[in-house]
C-alpha cells in the first residue's frame, strides 16, 4: 500500500478557491503541504491563500483557467516555478451547467472541458515525469454521479463518468510504475453547487450533506493508502454495487425518483 506524506510536498489544487477545493487546500497546507490554489476565481483564490498563512501554511494564488489547454500548460509552468517540483495534482475543478436534452451546445462544451479535458490536459504534463520519479499522485473530485447518475443532469452525469473513467484509465496504465490515482466520490456537499441544484438538493442530501471539510480531512486521510475510490459518504460503495450487479432493478429505482421529482414540480 502506497502512502503519500503531505509534508513539504508540492502539491497544486484546481477550483480552490471555493468549497470542497478550498477545504483541501485548507487541510493539505496544515499538514505541511507547500500548495498551488488555483482557481478562475482570482478572489477566491487570494481568500483561501489568505486563510492558509493566517494558520501558518505555505500557499501561492494562481488565477486562471484550469482547463483549457493554455490554462493548464501556464498553471503547471508556474506551479513548478513557484513548488520547484509537483508531487500530487488535485484535479478538483468542476462545473453543473444545463438540465434535460435542452442542455445548450455551450454547456455540454464547458462541462467536457472543464469535468475532463482539464485532467486529460494535465496528465500529459504530468505524468511522464512521475513516471521518470517513480512516484506521483494525481487526484480527481469525480463526484457519485460519476458512479451512479444525476437526476436532470445529463451533462454533469456524462462527464463525471468520464472523469471517472479517465481516472481508471490512468490507474491502469501507470499503477505499476509508481503513479498513484484517487476519485473523490461523495454525494451531498454543503456549497454552492448543492445550494443552486433546486429539488434535486433533497436527493443530493438523503445520506446527509457533509460540509467541504469533511470531505477534505478524509481525502487528505487517504493519502495514506492507494484505494482508487474516495467515498466520504460510505453509502454510495452499496449503491454502486447495487448498479452493476442489478442494473434494470436500479434504473427502475431512479426512473421512480425521476417521477416523484416531476410530481413535486406540477404541484408547487
Amino acid at each position: 500500500m502506497a502512502a503519500f506524506d503531505p509534508e513539504n510536498r508540492g502539491v497544486v489544487v484546481t477550483g480552490a478557491g471555493n468549497g470542497i477545493g478550498a477545504a483541501l487546500a485548507r487541510e493539505l497546507a496544515a499538514r505541511g503541504a507547500r500548495v498551488v490554489v488555483s482557481d478562475i476565481d482570482a478572489d477566491g483564490a487570494a481568500r483561501t491563500v489568505a486563510e492558509i498563512e493566517s494558520a501558518g501554511g505555505t500557499a501561492f494564488a494562481v488565477a486562471g483557467d484550469a482547463a483549457s489547454e493554455e490554462g493548464v500548460a501556464a498553471l503547471v509552468a508556474t506551479a513548478r516555478r513557484e513548488l520547484g517540483a509537483i508531487d500530487a495534482w488535485y484535479a478538483n475543478a468542476g462545473v453543473d451547467r444545463g438540465r434535460g436534452l435542452d442542455t445548450p451546445e455551450s454547456e455540454w462544451a464547458l462541462s467536457i472541458d472543464v469535468n475532463v479535458m482539464a485532467h486529460v490536459r494535465a496528465a500529459r504534463l504530468l505524468v511522464p515525469e512521475w513516471v521518470a520519479a517513480r512516484g506521483g499522485r494525481f487526484v480527481v473530485t469525480a463526484s457519485a454521479a460519476g458512479l451512479l447518475t444525476m437526476i436532470g443532469a445529463p451533462a454533469y452525469s456524462v462527464t463525471k463518468h468520464a472523469a471517472v473513467a479517465f481516472a481508471e484509465w490512468l490507474s491502469v496504465t501507470y499503477r505499476h510504475q509508481g503513479v498513484v490515482v484517487q476519485a473523490i466520490c461523495p454525494q451531498g456537499v454543503r456549497t454552492g453547487m448543492l445550494e443552486r441544484s433546486g429539488e434535486l438538493e433533497e436527493l443530493l442530501s438523503r445520506d446527509s450533506a457533509l460540509e467541504p471539510a469533511d470531505v477534505a480531512t478524509l481525502a487528505v486521510d487517504a493519502l495514506g493508502g492507494d484505494d482508487f475510490l474516495i467515498l466520504p459518504h460510505p453509502e454510495v460503495g452499496g449503491y454502486y454495487a447495487a448498479r452493476a450487479s442489478a442494473t434494470d432493478k436500479w434504473l427502475h429505482g431512479m426512473n421512480k425518483l425521476q417521477q416523484r421529482l416531476e410530481t413535486k414540480e406540477t404541484t408547487r
